[in-house]
């Protein structure tokens, strides 16, 4: 009976001690429990997805390949129970830019090898890169080549003359050499009537320049009237075709005159033929075209803030577009933030077919997908949608290793790394987003969007080398989920 007793006194005690302790955690702040450090030293990784109710879609590609735009079983439930782990908070009411569209460059090679397919499976695959259905990825926006790029079979430009000759009034201008760019245009706006092209030049046509060749050279001055009719009959002309453009650059690379073909043109040059040629032509000729100026690379943002700084330029100018092959990705938020009032937009980075899937999927997601959009890029474009099982066609000496995100080999269409690294955005970001606010947490890269319909999206890119566990938290509530190293996750919820 003694012994019993003291039993007894034992669990009562043990019970009040479980009641104290449980009523000081309740006493503590949700926020106080979820915000920790970014990189707790032992996270245990969560579970699986699970709830009884699911709040959010997750799809996921890996860098190991195990996963390809794959939308992951199992519930996302938010919840309030505590955790150790870091928080990526989104907040709608802080928003920045509103997104044009994700998408690639469609080359003449691109159009080459697209077109080669059988009908059937043609029609598939132009279904699933610009619909909306389920199995579909959505792009939404087109860079084209004005000519060709160094990814035709050959260089030309639309007013091509033989050697000594020139053609001032431009009565030899034709885009017949592009008509398998054009009719693929068509058949893909049949699709989406709504998408965005922005049209570059490699090059003006030879006879207009220093060095009358493909390669290099620069636009006489005494030229520059005649090459701002070019673009007004060739914005006209794509227009009859029932083709809008609906920004232009006036020139590719414009410090780069080693590809072919290719044309440098200074800061002072742009400005220059801009302000007194191409601005003018297409104001008179009531053309709403935009004009975004330098197209080049990251390391050189004084060029576009050189030629904004021009009060006539200025007047004529949209924003400016970035390459990042060299440089770094914030660059465009200089040039922002020098010139709020200007677009800034990122529209090439090419994939080598000497890299990994790994690296690369990790690499421009981190940079190209959510490091423009992080830095106020009105869009976010991978350099060649298509090409061969050789990386061809391309020009002689132009890139002999830039891998499309597809390579068509007779009617078999390989999904290469391009393909995911747009998809995990464009299919869930369509035009009109908006960015929202969205806070990096150690290696977990991020940018969140809201969209049209409402929508929340968040893409996440783990720069690290383990498994991270992280709080998506949203309106005082949170999902539990994680990555795996160099994965990209892409959420939605409502």
């Amino acid at each position: 009976m003694k012994t019993n007793n003291k039993l007894s006194h034992t669990l009562i005690y043990l019970m009040l001690i479980l009641a104290f302790l449980l009523s000081c955690s309740s006493s503590s702040t949700d926020e106080e429990l979820t915000e920790t450090p970014e990189n707790p030293e032992t996270p245990s990784t969560p579970s699986e997805p699970s709830g009884s109710t699911n709040d959010m879609d997750f799809w996921l590609t890996k860098g190991d390949r195990s996963a390809e735009l794959a939308k992951q079983s199992g519930n996302l439930s938010f919840g309030s129970s505590p955790n150790s782990y870091a928080n990526i908070e989104i907040d709608e009411s802080k928003t920045y830019q509103t997104v044009d569209g994700f998408g690639f460059s469609l080359t003449g090679g691109s159009a080459q090898v697209i077109n080669a397919l059988p009908a059937d499976k043609k029609q598939d695959l132009l279904q699933e890169l610009f619909g909306t259905g389920t199995n579909d990825i959505s792009i939404s926006y087109l860079r084209i080549s004005v000519g060709a790029s160094d990814l035709n079979e050959a260089p030309f430009t639309y007013n091509d003359m033989p050697r000594g000759e020139t053609d001032e009034d431009l009565s030899e201008f034709s885009i017949e050499k592009d008509r398998e760019v054009i009719d693929l245009l068509k058949e893909i706006r049949v699709i989406n009537p709504e998408i965005k092209i922005m049209a570059s030049p490699w090059t003006a046509p030879v006879w207009m320049k220093d060095n009358d060749s493909f390669v290099g050279g620069s636009l006489k001055p005494e030229y520059y009237e005649v090459y701002a009719s070019y673009w007004i009959k060739y914005l006209n002309a794509m227009q009859a075709e029932g083709i809008i453009i609906d920004a232009l650059t006036p020139q590719n690379e414009p410090l780069h005159g080693g590809n072919n073909p290719s044309m440098e043109m200074s800061a002072v040059e742009q400005a220059n033929f801009i302000k007194n040629n191409l601005g003018p032509a297409l104001s008179a000729a009531s053309i709403p075209t935009k004009i975004v100026v330098y197209d080049h690379n990251c390391d050189n943002p004084q060029y576009p803030i050189s030629i904004l700084n021009d009060a006539t330029a200025n007047a004529f100018v949209d924003g400016s577009a970035f390459h990042l092959y060299a440089g770094d990705i914030a660059a465009l938020s200089t040039v922002h933030n020098a010139f709020p009032d200007k677009n800034v937009y990122f529209t090439e980075q090419y994939n080598s077919s000497q890299d990994d899937f790994g690296g690369t999927l990790k690499w421009h997601l981190k940079n190209v997908i959510i490091g423009s959009m992080r830095n106020w890029s009105k869009n976010a474009l991978e350099w060649n949608l298509a090409n061969d099982s050789g990386f061809g066609p391309h020009t002689d000496g132009g890139c002999t290793v830039c891998k499309g995100a597809l390579t068509l080999n007779g009617s078999t269409v390989t999904r290469n790394v391009g393909y995911y690294i747009v998809a995990q955005a464009s299919k869930f970001v369509p035009a009109g987003s908006v960015r929202i606010d969205s806070a990096i947490k150690g290696d977990l890269h991020n940018v969140a969007f809201l969209t049209p319909k409402g929508k929340k999206v968040l893409i996440v890119e783990n720069d690290g080398s383990t498994n991270l566990p992280f709080n998506i938290k949203y309106k005082g509530k949170w999902v539990v989920t994680s990555l795996d190293a160099g994965a990209v996750g892409t959420f939605i919820w409502e």
